[in-house]
């Protein structure tokens, strides 16, 4: 019996690929499968993949167009078999007991989800953004926000999913949407029943320049406009507080000789313009 399914899609990833997939298949929890859904990448990171066709469990499907992250999540969750599904970014890794600890606390507590804590990483440096100090369960919509550190930390990564509550309610990504975490989060925590956290173990983040979402365009600022509508809705629904309501959206710089002179900074609320990054000299009020 698979356990847990892990979903990774695979889109120019060379140089993390083989560390994300080798802190999967150390895992000392052995009934998972892994589901790689390659992405039409244009570097080696195809290549990268067929080292491992042979391992157990292990399935590589082929894109036949690049259809981005959302949508290649769906399709490695159509094809899951696992009690749990998981979601992992190919650039990212896990503890070596990851899943045998949201795993077995999620079967004791009969969750549907289970949370660990996040280790945000680059090359210079490794930042706790927080982790679990002891088990906690909770039914409660507001303490579920609560102890999922969401919207703060609205992430699909550092979870593990119960497949039936996804599968019944319906739950996948927003076909082609880049920030489809912010809309994924609050579905799953509005359609659970429980949910728990649990300590001594961390998903770790590889923050990297080149990201999807670092890439600024009409498209990701229409995006996270969209995700943090879906995220500010849920929360006046709940009662759940939040500072969602003037979260920063994008930036935009004038530069002057790679200097940046102007920065503006275009939050959901405001639009506020820096001289030199430092002093803000002009704030404007945005119709929402």
């Amino acid at each position: 019996m698979i356990k847990v399914s892990v979903i990774v899609p695979v889109y120019n990833v060379e140089k993390y690929l083989d560390r994300c997939l080798e802190s999967i298949l150390n895992q000392t929890l052995n009934d998972i499968e892994i589901i790689c859904i390659e992405d039409c990448s244009t570097d080696n990171s195809k290549t990268i993949l067929e080292k491992y066709k042979n391992y157990p469990n292990f399935k590589i499907i082929l894109n036949s167009k690049n259809i981005g992250l959302s949508d290649s999540r769906n399709i490695g969750l159509a094809q899951a078999t696992g009690e749990y599904i998981s979601f992992i970014d190919s650039d990212d890794y896990i503890d070596k007991n990851f899943y045998e600890t949201l795993y077995n606390c999620a079967v004791k507590n009969n969750a549907d989800i289970a949370c660990a804590g996040i280790v945000r990483e680059n090359e210079k440096k490794k930042n706790l953004l927080f982790n679990y100090k002891q088990v906690e369960l909770a039914k409660d919509i507001k303490e579920k926000y609560l102890l999922a550190k969401s919207p703060k930390y609205n992430f699909v990564w550092n979870k593990i999913y119960k497949k039936e509550m996804l599968i019944s309610n319906n739950i996948k990504f927003i076909s082609g949407m880049i920030y489809e975490d912010l809309c994924f989060t609050p579905d799953v925590l509005e359609k659970s029943d429980f949910l728990v956290v649990c300590p001594n173990t961390n998903y770790h983040y590889w923050k990297r320049k080149d990201s999807l979402i670092k890439k600024d365009s009409d498209k990701s600022r229409a995006d996270k406009l969209l995700g943090t509508e879906y995220i500010r809705k849920k929360c006046i629904k709940y009662a759940i507080n939040t500072n969602i309501k003037n979260e920063l959206l994008y930036k935009e710089q004038i530069t002057f000789f790679k200097i940046p002179i102007i920065k503006k900074k275009i939050y959901r609320a405001t639009k506020k313009l820096y001289l030199f990054n430092i002093i803000p000299f002009i704030e404007i009020r945005r119709s929402v």
